[in-house]
């Protein structure tokens, strides 16, 4: 058995790369949210800082979760909410996604700055459910409350259309439906 034990032991850094001193790099994955009236808003997900909720994400938007439904809350110099399945804001699509924020023993330093993208949640901690949230502002007290996992890079000029838009009790009175969400396949950021 001792004379196995060097072996095995090489068999695992030939099989995982150790020693070669390479960092694994992780794909910058793009996605653009495009709106039924024109326009898409291009966000970028980071899961260096949340990768559970990040590949969540990622799932609802290759399952199609979110075609069809809208942006239904607005709160100017805030943020726009959607991913609704009745736009009402409530609900989800059926299956929740671990909180990765410092509150509940993750650490995420990815601050809620005018275009970070972060999942709504209800009191409950892991209830993220699908619906997310673009910040309109700066609102760092929610930092360590909620996941967040990407930002804008580009349409921010549609969110700010969105947080203008006429609301009853927060809620668009119009709301802006999501034509389709899909992950760019061929984007390169700033062309």
């Amino acid at each position: 058995m001792k004379k196995l034990i060097p072996i095995i032991l090489i068999m695992v850094c030939v099989l995982t790369g150790c020693g070669k001193g390479e960092e694994k790099k992780v794909e910058k994955k793009y996605v653009g949210i495009e709106l039924e009236k024109g326009g898409t808003i291009v966000m970028e997900v980071l899961p260096e800082y949340a990768p559970k909720s990040v590949a969540f994400f990622l799932e609802l938007v290759e399952d199609g979760y979110y075609d069809g439904l809208t942006f239904h809350r607005a709160v100017k110099d805030f943020m726009i909410q959607g991913g609704s399945p009745n736009g009402d804001g409530i609900g989800g699509c059926g299956r929740t996604v671990k909180g990765e924020f410092k509150s509940n023993g993750f650490e995420n330093n990815l601050s809620h700055k005018r275009g970070v993208v972060s999942f709504a949640r209800t009191q409950v901690r892991d209830s993220a459910s699908g619906q997310f949230f673009i910040m309109h502002g700066d609102a760092e007290y929610l930092d360590g409350e909620y996941a967040a996992f990407g930002r804008v890079l580009e349409g921010m000029e549609y969110v700010d259309e969105i947080a203008e838009m006429p609301t009853s009790n927060q809620i668009l009175i119009e709301k802006p439906i999501i034509k389709s969400v899909k992950v760019l396949k061929n984007y390169t950021p700033g062309e």
